[in-house]
């Protein structure tokens, strides 16, 4: 039997991890605090990566993979140095967000990665991603795949990004939607189930791949004429130009009071990056309707007009939607 351990195991993708692994038939050991459940059949090992010994009863074993997912480089190296001896084969699941430049389209995996955090630096996700991808290269060279999702996707989606535009789209009906005045937008999404299937795959076959597990790319535009016939949206699109978004202090991509997904136009590279290694690698892309069907499910389930972590509220849709007819 297949002896695999999740370092997290219990969040939104590696929970999905655990489970492709289950069903494949493996012994999932799943290490993490303990405040979520660990899946069905996964057995809980309980470790704070802050303590010096969280690593201790794990290393104890041998591990045919090990899977981790985490944005802290230092409990990236401290775990690679704890268990790296002990494992056939590592996946890191490391950002698209790793790269240092966003400008230029259709970039692959050789593209310059920001430069490695050290430790004491002040927090920041790509330099932090990008060292610890150095730390499982170091240590594991060709028994680790290095795994870059781009924007993932999907039901349960704890970020609130995608599923903001299916959401509103049904929750308005026939009425308007406040949408950024940005023609050369593109979107580039992956499914989650599309990225746990991924990084069960390199483990399996034990790949040392570097890949972006991204989508193809599509215009926003395409993007919300799918999610309006999706949601059954009869209503306006009421296109707002940026600087009147800038001004009415509306954000980019993510968090409260934001248009998701909206990126700024100084980062065309953004939602261009190159899938090829993935689809070599085995990577598969769910039908966008399929995700996007499922997500309105979800979004019903979960309430359209809830507080959310991302997008704009629906009063603060109208407000703006009045700004831009009034002119």
């Amino acid at each position: 039997m297949t002896d695999v351990l999740i370092l997290g195991g219990t969040g939104w993708l590696s929970g999905r991890v655990a489970r492709r692994w289950t069903e494949a038939g493996a012994s999932v050991t799943c290490l993490a605090r303990g405040g979520r459940p660990a899946p069905e059949g996964v057995r809980l090992l309980r470790a704070d990566r802050d303590d010096p010994g969280a690593y201790d009863e794990a290393a104890a074993r041998d591990w045919d993979e090990v899977v981790d997912v985490s944005s802290r480089a230092g409990h990236v190296a401290a775990a690679v140095e704890a268990l790296a001896e002990r494992t056939a084969h590592w996946t890191y699941v490391s950002t698209v967000s790793v790269y240092a430049d966003d400008t230029t389209a259709g970039a692959d995996e050789s593209a310059a990665t920001a430069e490695p955090a050290a430790p004491g630096d002040e927090y920041d996700y790509a330099r932090e991603k990008s060292a610890a991808e150095a730390s499982v290269r170091t240590a594991l060279a060709q028994r680790a795949a290095i795994v870059r999702p781009g924007l993932i996707v999907g039901e349960g989606d704890p970020t609130d990004r995608f599923g903001y535009w299916v959401g509103r789209f049904a929750l308005a009906g026939d009425g308007p939607v406040l949408v950024p005045d940005v023609p050369g937008l593109g979107v580039q999404v992956i499914d989650v189930d599309n990225v746990a299937a991924f990084v069960h795959e390199v483990g399996r076959t034990g790949s040392a791949v570097v890949a972006n597990a991204v989508g193809d790319t599509l215009s926003f535009a395409g993007f919300t004429a799918l999610a309006r016939e999706v949601a059954g949206h009869t209503g306006d699109l009421v296109a707002a130009d940026p600087d009147l978004l800038a001004e009415s202090a509306v954000a980019h991509w993510m968090g409260p009071r934001s248009l998701p997904l909206w990126l700024p136009d100084d980062l065309p590279g953004s939602a261009t990056r190159s899938n090829a290694a993935y689809r070599a690698g085995g990577g598969r892309l769910r039908a966008l309707r399929d995700t996007l069907e499922r997500t309105l499910a979800d979004e019903r389930a979960r309430g359209l007009d809830r507080e959310r972590r991302a997008g704009l509220s629906h009063a603060e849709e109208l407000d703006l939607i009045e700004r831009v007819l009034i002119g």
